[in-house]
């Protein structure tokens, strides 16, 4: 809790240390505005944003130096950072901002100069989807493959950016299988730059992607027949819900329960629980493209799992961290004990002393990021081998 009566902000800053932020550039942003996180998540957000950017914009000024330099690997871990920071204070602004979009802008190309210049083996994707497409990152394990492939799914408002810093991308790929990282319907770019809204029946977006991968296995250098599927926060509703009905997947994880969302938002109105972003109610519509609350119930009232968990049957993973303000550890033992047809269930528990007790593990989230993924490796190779 940096700002000591102000969750909302305090979990970009937790999320940013998590995700390779420095200490010293956090606190840096963070300072100038200690009071104005007093008067709620609300106000001040801008004045966040611009705090934030200052120290952005320094270290894309010593990025910029290092590599007329010829200084690339610099050059590449000073853009990471620009491009996070810029990222999770971008995150915290209302929709109605009018700089969101290019802020949202800047992150991604501050992100691929630290691709281009780092050598990361990340490329852009593109997805068809009704018309439209879903932008995605494709992070490719090393060697020839073809390589299991993990589909990464956002929650209400994360980014494919986010997903790339976390590390879970990178640790999968030690383990020999890539990720693609897709901005969902209501998420990311979909919502940002093309003005894609998201709904409750997931597995439309997930039979686009399994579609994408098939036609196109070879040239990503992915196994169609070893596709799994991972969704943090409100993906834990998302991740659940599209394993489910694709029954291309092999394998789900939901990081973080998210189990009765509908459920969730009458909690959030009666004021129960902490909210993820501020401005969350505009926040919501705007993810859901509703006009007014009455329309955002009525497009939200299928978000639950009852009579959906039943109906997966693929090995199903669920993690949850006891201490999670925002929504409630009971919500994954709901989501466990319904999935009685998944062959390998395992719900895990993250708490004191363990750490990883906040939202999605997020004040220990390399910790949790890493057992999921030993996870997903001993489940593709359990499927390889028929045990």
């Amino acid at each position: 809790m940096y700002f000591p009566t102000n969750y909302v902000w305090s979990l970009s800053v937790v999320a940013t240390l998590n995700n390779g932020g420095y200490i010293d550039e956090v606190d840096r942003a963070c300072k100038p505005v200690l009071l104005a996180s007093q008067n709620g998540d609300d106000a001040g957000t801008e004045e966040l944003y611009a705090s934030w950017a200052a120290v952005a914009d320094r270290l894309v000024r010593k990025a910029q130096d290092d590599e007329a330099r010829g200084r690339l690997i610099g050059a590449g871990e000073t853009y990471y950072r620009a491009s996070l920071y810029t990222s999770q204070s971008e995150r915290l602004q209302s929709p109605k901002w009018e700089g969101r979009n290019a802020a949202y802008q800047k992150s991604i190309d501050l992100l691929l100069k630290h691709v281009e210049l780092s050598g990361v083996p990340l490329s852009t994707v593109e997805i068809p989807y009704e018309g439209a497409s879903l932008p995605g990152y494709l992070y490719r394990a090393p060697g020839s493959g073809p390589h299991p492939v993990v589909i990464q799914w956002n929650g209400l408002d994360s980014t494919k950016e986010m997903m790339y810093y976390s590390g879970f991308p990178q640790m999968l790929a030690e383990r020999g299988i890539s990720t693609l990282m897709v901005d969902t319907p209501g998420s990311g770019e979909a919502l940002r730059l093309r003005g894609l809204t998201a709904r409750h029946d997931t597995e439309a977006w997930a039979g686009a992607i399994i579609d994408h991968i098939e036609q196109n296995a070879g040239e990503l250098g992915v196994d169609p027949e070893r596709v799994g599927i991972v969704g943090w926060s409100l993906g834990g509703y998302y991740a659940p819900r599209a394993a489910a009905f694709e029954k291309r997947l092999k394998l789900a994880v939901a990081w973080g329960a998210n189990h009765n969302w509908a459920e969730v938002q009458e909690k959030r109105r009666n004021r129960e629980g902490e909210n993820p972003v501020p401005h969350y109610w505009d926040h919501v519509k705007w993810v859901w493209g509703a006009a007014d609350m009455d329309e955002f119930i009525e497009k939200t009232k299928g978000m639950h799992l009852n009579g959906v968990a039943e109906q997966i049957t693929v090995p199903l993973l669920i993690t949850h961290g006891v201490g999670d303000r925002q929504i409630s550890v009971d919500y994954a033992h709901q989501t466990y004990e319904q999935a009685v047809n998944s062959p390998k269930r395992e719900l895990r528990l993250f708490e004191d002393p363990e750490g990883g007790t906040e939202h999605i593990s997020i004040d220990n989230m390399p910790y949790a990021a890493g057992i999921i993924a030993d996870w997903v490796a001993e489940t593709f190779s359990e499927l390889a081998s028929g045990a």
